[in-house]
């Protein structure tokens, strides 16, 4: 099902009901900018406390690794998430950030009903939708989400590494190409790139005006690099498994659909004695 949903039609899809609407932000103000204005009705999440599990140690698990199940389960529950419920989620950054994120652990617990506003916060502003700075509270009442385990659609670090020995997945790196080619790194200790991995830049999966492009446009991008390993196994990272959730939802918009999260990322492999490409070594 396509996930992604254009700004115009949002009006239709919460007008036919039961539906949740989640505002998702990250960064050091992402409530801050909630409060100036966001969608009516829509509930804030953190990608830092609610999308994360809080860590000291990047090293186990990257900048933003996982939450327990438990607590997720709790955190769809405070929301009204049912199975049958449909979710409309977005973000200030063009959903490169918290709101594919979110759209991901989602995905990875079996929901279906789910939407992406295409171009985010601003083409929701842009088509004319209701924003308010009113606050609305998730329900203190609740049954957790029924879930218990994450999917297989996450790997470990173990895994990338077995993967690459083997050349049994495409390791497809979504940061921008001067951090892959560790011409500098602005938030990990290390520039460079994992050995055997392509660079693919999630900003290949938006127009000029922020927004997703077409499915037919997004399968010829990734049919071009990937056709002839459709039926491989796909494994996409990041910095810190938020932005390759992004491309993750481009590449299911696409056709492609055996594809799974290095939730660890770069920030998780660069701080481990594993092999990796820098600069000096180019």
């Amino acid at each position: 099902m396509n996930s992604i949903i254009k700004a115009d039609d949002v009006a239709e899809l919460i007008n036919k009901g039961d539906t949740v609407i989640v505002d998702a932000r990250g960064g050091a103000d992402a409530y801050q900018r909630f409060l100036k204005g966001h969608l009516e009705h829509a509930f804030f999440l953190d990608l830092e406390t609610d999308l994360s599990a809080p860590t000291q140690t990047p090293e186990n698990g990257g900048r933003h690794p996982l939450p327990a199940i438990e607590k997720f389960a709790d955190l769809l529950g405070r929301l009204g998430i049912r199975p049958s419920t449909k979710v409309l989620i977005y973000d200030d950054k063009n959903g490169a950030m918290a709101a594919t994120r979110f759209w991901w652990m989602l995905n990875a617990v079996g929901h279906q009903h789910l939407y992406v506003v295409s171009g985010g916060f601003s083409a929701l502003i842009n088509a004319g939708l209701k924003i308010t700075t009113d606050v609305y509270l998730p329900q203190t009442d609740f049954e957790p989400y029924p879930v218990q385990n994450w999917s297989v659609q996450y790997v470990g670090i173990e895994d990338v590494e077995k993967s690459i020995s083997e050349n049994s997945a495409i390791v497809i790196d979504v940061r921008e190409a001067y951090r892959y080619n560790g011409e500098s790194e602005p938030i990990d200790l290390i520039a460079g790139h994992i050995p055997g991995a392509i660079n693919l830049p999630y900003t290949q999966n938006l127009d000029e005006e922020g927004r997703f492009l077409e499915a037919e446009q997004l399968n010829e991008i990734y049919y071009k690099t990937l056709g002839e390993h459709a039926a491989n196994n796909i494994i996409v990272h990041c910095g810190s498994g938020v932005t390759a959730c992004h491309t993750l939802l481009a590449l299911a918009n696409a056709g492609f659909n055996n594809t799974q999260l290095y939730v660890g990322s770069w920030s998780e492999w660069s701080r481990n004695a594993k092999p990796m490409v820098t600069k000096m070594q180019n």
